[in-house]
């Protein structure tokens, strides 16, 4: 169990609900500006249709984490989509987003909406989470090792995996 150092509440995203559809785009938007997450923000485009977008999709679910004070006040989030481990024919989820806002991190909250989202994909029958993260966010890396994730490979002598990306049309801004 994660040791918070500040109350918080974390839940998981009701795509319907405003109030967690407002603070997935203002929370997805700060880590769009972060240096770890591109540096330039959400396009309009993304802002307006992110939350439809993951509401479409079944293999989708996210987790939010709101500061247990008078206006809760949302401090991090993760998004999953679920795939599929032809390995194991079972599924996976695969967290695309971890945010945590700079004045909360480093006091368990990404460790806490971690265990939330732990207990989802076990509920979904989930053989493993995968995640990728910028071989340069050195926090970040550490705070998976501690929490149990390791670099993916089958065979040491074959090496780590690396994540690839071929984008199929320009990027908006």
């Amino acid at each position: 169990m994660t040791e918070l150092k500040h109350p918080i509440h974390i839940c998981r995203v009701d795509y319907a609900d405003p109030v967690h559809a407002s603070a997935l785009v203002a929370l997805l938007d700060a880590y769009a500006h972060d240096p770890m997450g591109g540096g330039s923000g959400l396009s309009e485009y993304a802002k307006t249709h992110v939350v439809a977008g993951l509401a479409a999709r079944p293999q989708a679910f996210s987790v939010l984490a709101f500061a247990q004070n008078d206006d809760q006040t949302p401090v991090g989030l993760v998004n999953c989509i679920e795939g599929f481990s032809t390995f194991a024919a079972k599924p996976l989820v695969n967290i695309h987003d971890v945010i945590v806002l700079a004045g909360w991190r480093g006091q368990g909250v990404a460790g806490a909406m971690l265990e939330a989202v732990v207990q989802i994909a076990r509920d979904r029958g989930a053989c493993k989470l995968t995640l990728e993260v910028l071989s340069g966010n050195q926090k970040a890396l550490r705070a998976y090792a501690k929490i149990g994730f390791d670099a993916y490979q089958l065979d040491p002598q074959a090496g780590s995996a690396q994540f690839l990306q071929k984008w199929l049309e320009p990027r908006t801004s």
